[in-house]
């Protein structure tokens, strides 16, 4: 078909300065001063691409119109459908009749009767938005007007009515939302709930995000019948190799539920930081070190642990323990030496007063790379630590740590053998502090202890390819041998007491006396012809030779067994079992089965430990004569709507439910829509002998999609009372 070209470039650069328009149709004719365009219009002005059937333009007054199955493109950003579309190019304003956007990034549509664009703003009276197919909508939302701003990708909508199909079910006088991922302050979607205990509970987040290098999140939060709180997270990027989060967060008890519950405190505070920088020398210190230099932080401090509790609805899925962690860690590390420090900072919440609670403060760390001589027949390594070991109150030490190893090795047979003889020099040395502060310091005497132990080991590695897979064999023979020792002061003063006890004294008697060993390792391997490992098998002993005062000659330790077996590529097997000779038993039996396909995800696992209590000693919860532990959990995905999920955890040996959870979800391209039951066991401090409460929550998911996102979060829960232990 024959087209005929028409640039108006000349009376748009004479009438209205350098705008441009181009007109592409089958057939183009004029009347007087109007320009009329038939069949297959289309037309190139600025950014925009437009088609029609018809168009007429005014050469008078500039006015651009467009008929009949009207189609606007804009950058590839959004789309604009209507009947009649009028441009004013020399007032730069367009008139939709009627009016229908659809967003490309966002699948967003916007529908009215008529609609107007001045500038950079698109401006509707009385329209509806969604997300979903706009025939029939499972959820839109009607508003009496609204302005979108194509340059910020910002869309304000005003005195609006959310639908459920044709059901009203919420009114808002404003809702603002971006069409694009580009960060913006703002309040986030609320969260909900319902507890007998706590009663309702509502969570507005509020993001803060002014600059491209940092945001802040603030999470004021009320649980009406328990009290109210805030928590808040500070996120940076300070430069290309490094990022830190800061977090602090505070709750108030009521009065009445603090006394309820008889909690060991009113207020719940903590703080968190988490920052890494992998290059903090040259960063910070202006240097041009070639090496890597590191620095990572998590430090964190909490008056107990339902700071953790609190910090959002669902308290299932915090982490929580009764000694928290605080550690500083940096290195330098170049292609010969490496450079440590790390500072380990433990915060007991078991205790009033932590001042007992040993800390590492600092570690001193340096490790010489392992170096070769003798066509690496020959090669050495040194290692080095010194760690102070420190409390406020009562007695500490500085204990540094000298390990040097030094192997010769060599292959015989054509390298079908490999055979090492490796010897030890270990040393370490103690300085004790703060024995002022306590009543006999002759207990702790500063001193050392030395020695040299030696290796003897003999292996092979077989490989054999078949034509469906590989098989490959290790097979290692290790004897330890001891030589020389040296003990002086505090290591001589415990050395008969404290090899089997860490209580007491001997709390720093870290060390262990080399004894004669022989150990035996066979560990198996196939894979397919692909490279994936389909089976991994090991088997472990040792054995230990005891000196001539020991009322056996030798003592084998545990026999290990593991296996992991890739049944099929969907069905696999996990075996990790260890027996103990003296008992006559098993010590550990851990099995684990998966089977995951496109529609099933299962896995069942069960631990069995036996801690072969001696007779008469007390099975008590913190020191079980067994344990005994079963995980599972299912999931199942119908199809790309419905997926169905639920897990259990059960302790076996104390007959208690660990945890429960029954869910299914429901989504779709605008909208997700999911349905949860849990219980878990979690830990709480009170001044009484209750150490753990069992929760159980309902949850309910929905999410409006594109304008809500999943933030690891139900939109709403409800709580149904609490049981605690031994109540």
């Amino acid at each position: 078909m024959f087209k005929f070209f028409l640039f108006l470039l000349v009376f748009t650069t004479l009438l209205f300065s350098n705008e441009k328009v181009e007109i592409f149709a089958n057939d183009i004719y004029t009347e007087d001063e109007i320009l009329y365009a038939d069949g297959e219009v289309n037309v190139v002005y600025k950014d925009y691409y437009l088609s029609a059937k018809r168009a007429k333009y005014h050469k008078l007054n500039g006015n651009l119109e467009l008929f009949e199955n009207v189609k606007v493109t804009q950058n590839n950003n959004y789309k604009i459908l209507g009947e009649y579309i009028r441009i004013d190019i020399k007032n730069k304003q367009k008139e939709f009749k009627p009016f229908y956007l659809l967003d490309e990034f966002t699948k967003v549509w916007m529908s009215a009767k008529n609609g107007s664009e001045k500038e950079e703003d698109i401006i509707v009276k009385s329209g509806v938005l969604s997300g979903c197919n706009p025939i029939n909508p499972l959820w839109k939302i009607e508003f009496s007007s609204s302005d979108y701003n194509e340059q910020t990708k910002w869309l304000n909508t005003y005195n609006n009515r959310l639908y459920i199909y044709d059901i009203p079910v919420f009114y808002t006088p404003y809702f603002g939302v971006s069409l694009d991922k580009t960060r913006r302050s703002g309040l986030l979607y609320p969260i909900l709930g319902i507890s007998n205990d706590e009663g309702f509970y509502y969570e507005q987040p509020i993001f803060i995000a002014e600059q491209n290098w940092w945001d802040l999140e603030l999470k004021p939060q009320i649980r009406t019948k328990r009290g109210r709180g805030i928590y808040s997270e500070f996120r940076f990027v300070d430069s290309k190799v490094s990022e830190g989060s800061l977090t602090f967060g505070h709750f108030r008890e009521k009065e009445s539920y603090y006394e309820e519950e008889n909690l060991a405190n009113k207020e719940h505070n903590g703080a968190d930081l988490k920052y890494y920088n992998l290059s903090f020398l040259n960063e910070w210190f202006g240097l041009d070190f070639k090496g890597q230099s590191s620095i990572y932080a998590d430090i964190h401090y909490m008056n107990d642990v339902d700071y953790i509790n609190l910090s959002s609805s669902d308290s299932t899925t915090n982490a929580t323990a009764q000694q928290v962690l605080s550690r500083v860690n940096m290195f330098y590390n170049n292609e010969d030496d490496y450079y440590g420090s790390y500072l380990k900072y433990y915060q007991d919440l078991t205790l009033e007063d932590n001042g007992k609670t040993l800390q590492q403060l600092p570690t001193l760390h340096y490790h010489h790379y392992l170096q070769t001589f003798f066509d690496n027949h020959l090669l050495y390594n040194l290692d080095m630590q010194s760690t102070n070991i420190y409390r406020r109150d009562g007695v500490g030490v500085v204990q540094t740590d000298v390990n040097i190893p030094i192997t010769l090795q060599t292959s015989i047979f054509d390298e079908y053998v490999n055979i090492a003889y490796k010897t030890y020099i270990y040393a370490q040395f103690s300085n004790f502090t703060g024995l002022d502060e306590i009543d006999n310091p002759d207990d702790y005497r500063d001193g050392h202890y030395a020695k040299n132990y030696n290796v003897v080991q003999i292996g092979s590695s077989l490989t054999k390819a078949f034509s469906e897979y590989t098989h490959v064999i290790d097979f290692e023979t290790k004897y330890t041998f001891s030589g020389a020792k040296s003990k002086k002061g505090y290591y001589e003063d415990y050395k008969n007491s404290c090899l089997e006890n860490n209580t007491g004294l001997c709390e720093f008697y870290n060390v262990n006396d080399s004894t004669k060993a022989l150990n035996f390792e066979f560990s198996q391997y196939l894979y397919d012809t692909s490279g994936n490992e389909k089976l991994y098998h090991k088997l472990a002993q040792n054995i230990v030779y005891n000196d001539d005062n020991s009322e056996s000659d030798k003592e084998y330790g545990e026999l290990e067994n593991e296996l992991n077996y890739q049944i099929t590529e969907s069905f696999n097997f996990y075996n990790n079992t260890l027996y103990n000779h003296d008992e006559h038993g098993f010590s550990k039996i851990y099995n684990k089965i998966i089977y995951k396909n496109n529609s099933f995800n299962i896995s069942l696992s069960h631990l069995f430990k036996d801690h072969f209590h001696k007779e008469g000693e007390e099975d008590t919860p913190s020191n079980p004569a067994y344990t005994r532990y079963l995980t599972s959990t299912l999931s199942y995905k119908y199809d790309e709507h419905y997926s169905y999920n639920i897990g259990y955890n059960y302790d076996i040996n104390t007959n208690l439910k660990k945890k429960l959870e029954i869910g299914f979800l429901y989504q779709k391209r605008c909208w997700d829509f999911g349905l949860k039951y849990l219980e878990n066991n979690r830990p709480i401090l009170t001044n009484n002998d209750v150490s753990s409460i069992y929760d159980r929550y309902v949850y309910f998911t929905i999410l409006f999609k594109p304008f809500m996102k999943s933030r690891n979060t139900d939109n709403f829960s409800y709580k149904l009372p609490d049981t605690y232990k031994g109540k």
